[in-house]
């Protein structure tokens, strides 16, 4: 498994990479919409930005994450972030996740061609299983996991505490390198479903 930070294009978004030059304008792009964060772990938006930033470029730097800046590439704007993180050589495994969208940018193509470049990438680097984990409060984020394609495993129980202090029970979802080539054909047709 070898995986590096590069740019991802597709037809309707551009993942870049975070470097310094794209800090403001991805500080802008997660300001906003304080309810959706509260479903997060952490927090990326107003004040709790700098840290986010800090930790998302540390682990970059360490090798266990890779950290995506979304542009949209129909107004070259930046709509938002994922990564791909805890990344695991070991076990050829891999978790997407802290993904935020601004809401114009939540339906439509963007997502999908988001989740379509980053399991590529995945997968074309050796990754035999991509993880995406939700909180259980997000319904939302849960169906759009489950359009993907993913899998459902189940629920961990009081897994995580999130930055507000909930303690949180997470959904997890997989796609591993079996599935890949199924979930690749659906997300194609959806993403041509736009052109």
């Amino acid at each position: 498994m070898k995986l590096a930070p590069r740019i991802l294009e597709g037809r309707f978004v551009r993942l870049e990479p975070y470097v310094q030059a794209l800090k403001g304008e991805l500080r802008e792009a997660l300001d906003c919409d304080p309810e959706a964060w509260g479903l997060m772990g952490g927090a990326g938006y107003g004040d709790h930005f700098e840290r986010w930033w800090s930790v998302r470029v540390g682990l970059m730097a360490k090798g266990t994450e890779i950290p995506y800046a979304v542009r949209r590439l129909s107004d070259g704007r930046l709509v938002g972030g994922s990564s791909l993180m805890a990344l695991r050589p070991e076990h050829r495994g891999l978790e997407i996740g802290g993904t935020f969208l601004r809401p114009e940018a939540r339906a439509g193509a963007v997502n999908p061609e988001m989740k379509l470049l980053m399991l590529a990438e995945s997968f074309a680097a050796g990754v035999v299983r991509v993880e995406i984990l939700t909180d259980l409060r997000n319904r939302r984020s849960r169906a759009a996991i489950a359009k993907l394609g993913a899998i459902h495993e189940g629920v961990l129980r009081r897994h995580k505490i999130t930055w507000t202090g909930h303690i949180r029970d997470t959904v997890m979802f997989s796609i591993t390198d079996l599935e890949w080539p199924a979930v690749r054909a659906r997300l194609q047709a959806r993403v041509a479903a736009f052109a």
